[in-house]
């Protein structure tokens, strides 16, 4: 195989494609993949991978980590924002995703979440500068987390419509008693960890509980009505009861998002919509909140893709253990988390080892069950 000197050749890597593993070789050029052959480069210039994986880069669909680097302790703003969206692009690097939809939160500015208030326009700005500086390492979005709970959201929903980052909203019901937490003990068990005494949990609880009554009926016909005609990608989010999935499909959505039952699971996928897992979720063996564990979707063919939800990290230690339990096939497992959300999201450049893709890649090793990750690229750019 021979290659210009503007391309680079990875050989010596154990290719993850869309459907086996082999030992081969990658070239790339340009920002675009330009071969993938079996067998191993004898061209000097070539790089040893060392036998390392050599995986598409990671798609990201919801990411809650951009806030923590905004309010990395509780009532605590970072005061550069500039510098807390680049440690945050520093980690999606290093986590192996070169594809983020960063979820921001229009709504559910609760006690708990009182900074997102403060912060909402703040985040987008800064995703917004981000990419139009070219200050990121990866590839960053915005999925817009409609609170339907709050009062506001239509109006915070306008301050986003528009921007270039936005691709994919979400349709969220926090309200006590339902969806995510259908079980309040689970809430209150929540909001005792950020220190409530226990009046002002059951104060807070019944608030929330008569707010989101009253608001959700109302926002959402009106979000149904503004995100019909955009062209956003539109997510249902904590699907419980197939009820919460025939409106999700009334409502244009195409994705069941952390569905929390196999029951809203698998009507979601009778329903033609795709499902999202948490990755959490399936590292740590189980949800935080009560909800169905993801392996046991994954198990029965329910599950489409992960998300890494709260931790970055999670998104590729969750599809290598899919690939230990329920035994998935490694590029089933890892497709979980690259061509799959790629396609959710309509992005057909990229989620594959295929040439004419974008040379996303991540390459890794394993220390044990644990994954390393050596090197990333986006558009063939060393990135991490």
């Amino acid at each position: 195989m021979e290659a210009a000197p503007t391309e680079t050749i990875l050989t010596n890597a154990r290719l993850v494609l869309a459907d086996r593993v082999v030992a081969g070789t990658l070239v790339h050029g340009g920002g675009v993949i330009r071969a993938v052959d079996e067998g191993r480069s004898q061209l000097r210039h070539a790089v040893d991978c060392e036998g390392a994986y050599l995986a598409p880069g990671l798609i990201d669909l919801h990411t809650d980590a951009l806030e923590g680097h905004f309010v990395p302790r509780p009532k605590v703003i970072w005061p550069d924002a500039r510098a807390a969206a680049l440690a945050h692009d520093a980690q999606m690097a290093a986590s192996g995703i070169t594809t983020v939809f960063d979820a921001i939160c229009a709504g559910g500015f609760d006690q708990a979440k009182a900074d997102r208030r403060a912060l909402y326009t703040v985040m987008l700005d800064a995703v917004d500068e981000g990419r139009a500086r070219s200050m990121f390492r990866v590839d960053h979005r915005i999925h817009l987390r409609c609170e339907l709970t709050d009062p506001n959201l239509p109006v915070l929903v306008d301050a986003a419509l528009g921007r270039p980052a936005l691709a994919l909203a979400s349709l969220m019901d926090h309200t006590p008693g339902a969806r995510q937490w259908r079980n309040v003990d689970h809430l209150k068990v929540y909001l005792s960890g950020i220190g409530k005494t226990e009046a002002e949990i059951d104060r807070e609880v019944n608030e929330r509980a008569e707010r989101g009554r009253a608001a959700v009926p109302v926002n959402f016909a009106r979000m149904v009505a503004l995100f019909g005609s955009s062209g956003i990608v539109l997510a249902s989010h904590d699907d419980t009861t197939p009820g919460h999935v025939a409106e999700a499909l009334a409502a244009g959505c195409t994705i069941s998002e952390f569905p929390t039952t196999l029951e809203a699971a698998r009507a979601a996928r009778e329903a033609g919509l795709a499902t999202i897992g948490g990755a959490p979720n399936v590292v740590r063996g189980g949800s935080h909140s009560g909800g169905v564990a993801m392996r046991d979707l994954a198990g029965a063919g329910l599950l489409d893709a992960l998300a890494s939800d709260y931790v970055p990290a999670s998104l590729l230690q969750a599809a290598l253990k899919l690939a230990r339990e329920p035994g998935l096939a490694l590029p089933a497992a890892l497709g979980l988390v690259t061509a799959r959300p790629a396609a959710l999201a309509g992005l057909d450049d990229r989620g594959r080892l295929e040439p004419g893709l974008r040379a996303d890649l991540v390459r890794f090793a394993l220390a044990g069950d644990t994954p390393v990750v050596r090197e990333v690229s986006v558009a063939g750019g060393r990135v991490f």
